[in-house]
C-alpha cells in the first residue's frame, strides 16, 4: 500500500535533481587526498556518476569492479558483498549510519537496499568495528541517501534495462526545500526474466540436465522499492525522519532444489517470466530518525531505527525422510525485528585534538515458521560504547587511536519437528533440531594508525583488534540448505572469532599518474567456518561449523594514467592468500577462496570535461587450485567488458545516456565464489545495460 500510494504522487509530479556529484574511484587530485587523510584505512569514495556508469544489475554487482570488493551471485538478481574474501555477518552495510539488518547469514539473496536512490557510498576496506561494532570484522560499505535538496523542486527519472535477464525498470527521485524544511521521495520498479549462460546443458550431480534456448529456467523476479524521507535543516539544528519500504520475490533455480530431479508437473520453460516453485519473497521496512546538534567544537548525533525483514521461501510440498507431504508451499519463513538507538558525541579539545564518543545498542527478535528448518527463533541484544581520537601532530602527520567494549547476550529457542521420527524400540518422538541456548559474550577492542603526507607521497598504516559474535545461525543450525546443497549443522559451544589486522596505504600521485598499493596481513586465532565432511545425513553431505587458526595476506594495487585531455588508461590487481593453521583441515585455504585478478582499462573522453567517453576493459582471473575438499578448482578465465556514455543538455537540464557490456565475447566461465558452480551452472553470457537518466 504503501509504494502504491507512492507511485501514484511520483507518476502524477514531474522530476528533477540536484544531486551532488563526487570524486569517482579514480579520481586525482587534492579533494582524493583529502579524503584519504580522514582516515588511517583504506577507503574509497564512489560517486552517484560511477554507480550509474557500472551498471549491472544489483548494487554489489556494480561495485565488484572496485579492488578488493566481490559480488557472490546466486540467480540473475540476487548477490553478497565481499571485502577481501569475507562477507555475510564479517562485514557492515550502513544505510544513513544505521547498519543494514536483515537474514545476512542466508546464501541466496542479496541487499534489501535500492541501489537507484543513492547519492553516494564509502567502502572501507578491513576492520571497521570500532565505530560500527561487531560484524564489521572485515570492511564497510557505508551508503547514504541523505542527500538534502537544494532547491524548491527537483529530481530525476531513469529507464533502464539488461539483455540477458530481458530486465527493465524505472526509477525516479524528487525533492524540495521550501528555507529550512525538505523531503524527498523516491520510487524503484524492476522485472526480469530467466537469465541466460552460455551454455545448452549442465551436469547436475550424476543427472544430464538440458536448458531450454539456454536460459537458467526459473531464475525470473521483480522488485518494487519507495522512500519518503522528511526534514528540517538549520544552522545548528538538523532531523529527518526517512521511511523505506523494499519488496522482491524471484524464483531458484529449479534443480537447485533438486525439483525436476524428482519429475515435477511444472512446466518450468512455459514463460521466461514465470515465477514458479520453488521461489523467495523478501520484504525490508525501515523507519529511521536522524537528528544533529552542532556548534563550532561539539556537534551530537542521534540515530534511532526500526527494521523489520520478512523473507519467506516457497516449494513443492514433498515427503522427505520420516517429515510426510506438508499441506502448503511455505518451506521457511523468517520474521526479523531489528531495533537500533546509537548516540554520539565529537568534540574539539583544541586545534590538533578532535574526541569522539559514542554509545550503541540493538535488539534483535527472529521468529521462523513454515515445514523445513534450518535455524531456530533467536533473540540477541548487543550494547557497545567507544572512545575514538584523533590527533594532528602537523597539517601532513595525523595520528588517530580508540578502544570500544561490547557486550552481547543471545537467546535461542529449543525446536522440534512437528512431524515424528521412530526411535529406540516401538516409540517415535517428536525428535529435537535445536535446544534452548544461552549466550553472553563481550570483548574490547582497539585500533591505532596514522596518516602521512609529503608532496607527492601518502602513507597511511592501521593496526588494530576485532571481534565478532557467533551468530544464531553458527550456533544451533540443523537442517537441510538446498541452494548450496548441504546439511549444516551449527556448534552451541563457538567462542567470539576474534581478528587481529594490519593494514598499510602507499599512493604516489603527480599531474597525469596516481599509483596506490593497499597490502595487509590478517590473524583469527579462532576463525569460524563450515567444515565438509566425509558423513551424509538426509542425502546430502554434513558440514558442521568448527574453529581454527587462520592467517590471510593480500594486497590490491592500482595505477591511473591520464595520458592526454582524451585518452585515460588504468591498471589494477588484487590478490588473496589464507591458510588454516590448526583444526581438521590444516594446512588448507578457507572455502570459496577468491583467486587473483587484473584489469586493465583504457578510456576515451570525447571532450575535457567527461562529458562523452568510451572505454574497454580487459578483466582476467586466475585459475584457483587453493580448495578446501569437496571443492575442486575452478580454472581461470578471460573477460572483455566495454562502456559508454553522454551527456547532453536539453532545456537547460541534463540528458544521460550510458552502455555498459560484460562479457563481450560471450565466454563460458565459472566464478569459484559462486555456489551455482557446484551444480555446473556457468556465470551469465553476453549482458547488455543501458541506462537513460533525465536530471532537472
Amino acid at each position: 500500500m504503501f509504494i502504491n500510494l507512492l507511485a501514484t504522487v511520483l507518476f502524477t509530479c514531474a522530476v528533477s535533481d540536484t544531486t551532488v556529484t563526487l570524486d569517482d574511484v579514480t579520481v586525482m587530485g587534492n579533494d582524493r587526498r583529502n579524503y584519504q587523510m580522514r582516515s588511517s584505512q583504506t577507503g574509497q569514495l564512489i560517486s552517484n556518476d560511477y554507480i550509474e556508469t557500472n551498471f549491472s544489475g544489483s548494487l554489489m554487482q556494480t561495485l565488484q569492479g572496485i579492488a578488493g570488493v566481490k559480488a557472490m551471485s546466486i540467480g540473475s538478481g540476487q548477490s553478497k558483498p565481499t571485502i577481501r574474501g569475507l562477507g555475510f555477518n564479517r562485514m557492515v552495510v550502513a544505510e544513513d549510519g544505521i547498519k543494514h539488518e536483515g537474514q545476512q547469514w542466508g546464501d541466496d539473496h542479496g541487499l534489501e537496499i535500492d541501489q537507484f536512490s543513492i547519492d553516494r557510498l564509502e567502502i572501507l576496506k578491513g576492520p571497521a568495528a570500532l565505530l560500527h561494532g561487531s560484524d564489521a570484522i572485515g570492511g564497510l560499505i557505508n551508503i547514504y541517501t541523505n542527500h538534502i535538496p537544494k532547491n524548491k523542486f527537483e529530481g530525476n527519472v531513469k529507464l533502464f534495462g539488461n539483455t540477458n535477464n530481458e530486465q527493465i525498470g524505472f526509477a525516479a527521485k524528487i525533492g524540495g526545500r521550501n528555507k529550512r524544511f525538505f523531503y524527498r521521495a523516491n520510487l524503484t520498479l524492476i522485472d526480469y526474466a530467466d537469465f541466460g549462460v552460455p551454455t545448452d546443458s549442465i551436469q547436475y550431480y550424476s543427472y544430464f540436465i538440458r536448458l531450454k534456448d539456454q536460459r537458467l529456467r526459473n531464475t525470473a523476479g521483480f522488485e518494487r522499492d519507495g522512500g519518503l524521507m522528511l526534514g528540517y535543516a538549520g544552522y545548528h539544528f538538523h532531523t529527518d525522519l526517512h521511511i523505506t519500504d523494499s519488496y522482491s520475490k524471484s524464483g531458484f533455480f529449479a534443480n537447485a532444489h533438486g525439483l525436476e530431479v524428482r519429475l515435477s508437473d511444472i512446466d518450468y520453460d512455459h514463460s521466461r517470466r514465470d515465477i514458479d516453485l520453488p521461489y523467495q519473497s523478501v520484504n525490508h521496512f525501515k523507519v529511521h530518525s536522524h537528528s544533529s546538534w552542532r556548534n563550532d567544537r561539539l556537534s551530537l548525533e542521534l540515530n534511532l531505527a526500526y527494521q523489520n525483514n520478512l523473507r519467506e521461501e516457497h516449494s513443492e510440498p514433498v515427503s522427505h525422510g520420516y517429515m510426510p507431504k506438508p499441506k502448503n508451499t511455505l518451506e521457511r519463513k523468517f520474521n526479523k525485528s531489528t531495533y537500533t538507538a546509537k548516540l554520539g558525541l565529537r568534540y574539539s579539545l583544541n586545534e590538533k585534538n578532535d574526541l569522539s564518543i559514542g554509545i550503541s545498542s540493538e535488539y534483535q527478535d527472529n521468529k521462523r515458521g513454515g515445514w523445513g528448518f534450518i535455524i531456530p527463533d533467536f533473540n540477541t541484544l548487543s550494547l557497545g560504547v567507544y572512545a575514538y581520537d584523533r590527533y594532528t601532530l602537523r597539517d601532513n602527520l595525523i595520528f588517530n587511536y580508540g578502544i570500544r567494549y561490547d557486550f552481547a547476550r543471545t537467546n535461542i529457542k529449543e525446536y522440534h519437528d512437528w512431524y515424528k521420527t521412530p526411535a529406540s524400540g516401538n516409540d517415535s518422538i517428536f525428535m529435537q533440531r535445536s535446544a534452548t541456548i544461552h549466550r553472553v559474550f563481550n570483548s574490547l577492542i582497539w585500533s591505532a594508525g596514522v596518516n602521512y603526507t609529503t608532496e607527492q607521497w601518502l602513507f597511511k598504516a592501521n593496526i588494530g583488534k576485532s571481534f565478532r559474535i557467533p551468530i544464531p545461525k553458527e550456533l544451533g543450525a540443523n537442517g537441510i540448505n538446498y541452494h548450496i546443497f548441504r546439511y549444516e549443522r551449527g556448534n552451541s559451544q563457538l567462542d567470539p572469532e576474534e581478528s587481529y589486522q594490519l593494514d598499510a596505504g602507499i599512493n604516489w600521485t603527480n599531474k597525469k599518474v596516481s599509483i596506490q598499493v593497499d597490502p595487509f596481513v590478517n590473524y583469527f586465532p579462532n576463525y569460524i567456518y563450515l567444515n565438509p565432511t566425509a558423513d551424509y545425513v538426509e542425502g546430502l553431505q554434513l558440514y558442521h561449523y568448527t574453529q581454527s587458526k587462520v592467517f590471510r595476506w593480500g594486497v590490491e594495487a592500482q595505477m591511473v594514467y591520464s595520458i592526454n585531455k582524451h585518452w585515460e588508461a588504468e591498471l589494477k590487481g588484487e590478490y588473496l592468500y589464507a591458510r588454516q593453521e590448526s583444526g581438521e583441515k590444516k594446512g588448507y585455504t578457507l572455502p570459496f577462496s577468491t583467486p587473483f585478478s587484473a584489469d586493465a582499462t583504457i578510456k576515451y573522453l570525447f571532450n575535457y570535461k567527461g562529458e562523452g567517453y568510451i572505454s574497454l576493459n580487459a578483466h582476467v582471473v586466475g585459475r584457483q587450485n587453493e580448495i578446501v575438499p569437496p571443492e575442486k578448482p575452478t580454472a581461470g578465465y578471460f573477460l572483455l567488458n566495454a562502456t559508454a556514455g553522454k551527456h547532453f543538455t536539453v532545456a537547460k537540464n541534463t540528458l544521460r545516456i550510458t552502455l555498459h557490456v560484460q562479457n563481450l565475447l560471450n565466454k563460458r566461465y565459472y566464478d569459484h565464489t559462486s555456489y551455482y558452480r557446484l551444480i555446473d551452472v556457468p556465470e551469465p553470457g553476453r549482458s547488455i545495460s543501458f541506462m537513460l537518466g533525465y536530471d532537472f
